[in-house]
């Protein structure tokens, strides 16, 4: 019974541990980018559009930071690319200012 409790209580540890690293609704996270400008990811506007935390993380990004590397020219279906392709939110294909500013 011991060993059950114990592993139950490390198994809700690394779930909460797991959700402290997502950016939550009225939260933001900032990825420094190159000439083109930072990208500012805000978790609120993904709640706005209906999404939770779980359709992200894990199934595209990892839940661990620097787990995952954006590079350019994008890819669809990779990343952000996964949603951001024309159908289930904005393309990325020629609105790069929509994400990136200066």
């Amino acid at each position: 019974m011991k060993k059950v409790v114990l592993v139950g209580i490390i198994a809700l540890t690394l779930v909460f541990a797991g959700l402290a690293m997502a950016v939550p609704p009225g939260k933001t996270l900032t990825f420094e980018d190159g000439p083109m400008g930072p990208v500012t990811f805000s978790g609120q506007v993904h709640a706005d559009a209906g999404l939770k935390c779980n359709d992200c993380h894990t199934k595209i990004f990892p839940m661990k930071k620097g787990g995952v590397e954006i590079t350019a020219p994008h890819k669809a279906g990779v990343a952000c690319f996964t949603c951001h392709d024309g159908s289930k939110a904005f393309s990325f294909e020629g609105n790069c200012t929509k994400c990136h500013k200066k």
